[in-house]
């Protein structure tokens, strides 16, 4: 890496803090040694954890921060609580000492301080949460997974193009397939904001890049690079999507255990079960990225271990590294910049992002 940066930390952030954040900032500071971390909490508690990992301590520069945003907090009380570990990290992205930051804390808390105070884009009117789902054919990345409740086509297109520029560096897609999530592939299906959503990416720069509608089944069929729906759909999906991933796992575990020529056959199928483990491991796919904002922030999912605290640390980083949101900035304008009104079949229309 030939550039330095430096990602802010919330040390207290999840169900395992600090400990997990700093043995999985061990890990990051290995595979990234150009990085630094701006380690942001209880100054006390996160001394001894860093004399035992000498590689992030290293790297590290500890801003103390005496309370914690607990998981239960409205985001409402998490505004006003500026001495929080949460806030301070931040604050330090807003003031410019950092390009990024990471937590595994309250995911509402996260989103409501970063719009607060980092602000979005210029041009994007709601940030959007994304995320790397497994599927037949590669890894999918999807959006929104749970920021946005409800939506209209202009927020539709805006993580059309967002997801757009994440495939592009987080999975090195030179060209990314793009569905809108739906309830069949038919171009009369839907209500009118996806159908509306469709129209204007049909007549955008993206439009070979876009796949028009697809279903539930083409998230794992890999039918697309990018799935774009609203939060509420995306979070519904992906929740759905981790309970079948824990199921299978069940399942084969009940097999293999079932009798002796079971427990065999397991032993002859070892190395491809272990191979599939991997796959399907959450580790790997944590981090979802809030896009959309004046700055990079990673959500690392609460209750993960010191592996998965540091693959989102890898995704803060390649955000950083791959200058994302200047290219979200050169793709919202070359899609809706240059469309000044885009008719939609019921006669209403979409203004432009700005």
């Amino acid at each position: 890496m030939s550039a330095t940066f430096t990602l802010a930390v919330d040390a207290m952030g999840g169900d395992h803090a600090p400990d997990i954040v700093v043995a999985g900032l061990d890990i990051a500071a290995e595979r990234h040694p150009g990085a630094r971390f701006l380690l942001v909490g209880d100054e006390p508690r996160l001394a001894p954890l860093l004399s035992r990992y000498q590689r992030a301590a290293r790297l590290c520069t500890v801003r103390h921060a005496p309370d914690v945003i607990g998981n239960d907090m409205k985001p409402t009380a998490a505004l006003r609580s500026r001495n929080a570990s949460m806030r301070v990290a931040i604050d330090a992205v807003a003031a410019g000492e950092a390009e990024g930051v990471v937590s595994a804390g309250n995911t509402g808390a996260l989103l409501a301080l970063a719009k607060i105070v980092i602000k979005t884009l210029p041009g994007i009117s709601r940030p959007a949460m994304a995320g790397i789902t497994p599927s037949a054919r590669g890894d999918v990345v999807m959006l929104d997974l749970g920021a946005n409740v409800a939506c209209d086509a202009r927020n539709l297109v805006e993580f059309a193009v967002m997801g757009d520029v994440f495939a592009r560096a987080v999975l090195g897609l030179t060209a990314p397939s793009i569905g809108l999530l739906n309830v069949g592939s038919e171009e009369q299906k839907g209500d009118d904001r996806v159908r509306q959503a469709a129209e204007v990416l049909r007549a955008s720069p993206i439009a070979a890049q876009f796949a028009g509608f697809v279903e539930g089944h083409d998230i794992t069929a890999g039918t697309t690079d990018v799935i774009v729906t609203d939060g509420f759909t995306g979070n519904v999906a992906l929740k759905t999507a981790e309970g079948a991933a824990k199921l299978v796992g069940e399942l084969l575990r009940q097999v293999f255990r079932s009798g002796v020529l079971s427990r065999i056959g397991y032993v002859f199928a070892r190395g491809g079960l272990e191979r599939l483990r991997e796959w399907l491991d959450p580790r790997r796919y944590n981090g979802a990225v809030m896009l959309g904002l004046n700055g990079v922030v990673v959500k690392s999912h609460g209750g993960t271990d010191a592996e998965g605290f540091a693959h989102a640390m890898d995704v803060a980083m390649d955000m950083v590294v791959h200058r994302f949101n200047e290219h979200i900035r050169e793709g919202l304008a070359r899609v809706v910049g240059p469309m000044a009104v885009a008719s939609a079949p019921n006669g209403s229309a979409v203004a432009p992002a700005g």
